[in-house]
């Protein structure tokens, strides 16, 4: 078994001048970075915890990186099985609840690819490719929720 590493940095910029002195006193914004990146990913809290709405929050970018890392697997499996996909795009959603204590968990992340394949290929191997693609997505493998997925298969 082959272990990857992947190393990211993160530099907090919400200090507006009195740091965390109290819970109303700072912004939770924050840049997301790696090196050799070309840009930083803007990020703070969700709204609902006093973020900025304008930037990436946490659990949108657990929802973005499932979504990714489901559609790398797929178009794979598509270039292995001659199945020519010519677009795809996904809106993705998560759920999320709290608890009294602060506390909180996913509860579900739903998929839904729509894409578009050639007429030559096969629309029910590009349908149940994205079962396989599921198995495959390491981050799918990594979290304890249901990540389901509804494709959407259309001819080019």
């Amino acid at each position: 078994m082959a272990e990857h590493n992947y190393q990211i940095s993160l530099q907090w910029t919400g200090n507006v001048g009195s740091g965390t002195s109290h819970y109303r006193a700072y912004s939770r914004n924050h840049e997301i970075g790696a090196a050799g990146k070309a840009a930083s990913i803007p990020g703070s809290s969700d709204p609902h915890f006093r973020g900025d709405a304008a930037r990436y929050n946490p659990e949108e970018l657990l929802v973005a990186a499932l979504s990714a890392c489901h559609m790398l697997a797929y178009l794979h499996l598509c270039a292995v099985n001659d199945v020519v996909v010519t677009a795809y795009e996904d809106h993705a959603s998560g759920a999320m609840i709290t608890a009294a204590d602060g506390s909180g968990q996913f509860s579900s992340v739903i998929l839904r690819p729509s894409v578009a394949i050639t007429p030559e290929s096969n629309a029910e191997k590009a349908l149940t490719l994205h079962h396989e693609a599921h198995h495959l997505c390491f981050i799918a493998n990594s979290v304890r929720f249901p990540v389901r997925h509804e494709p959407v298969i259309q001819p080019a």
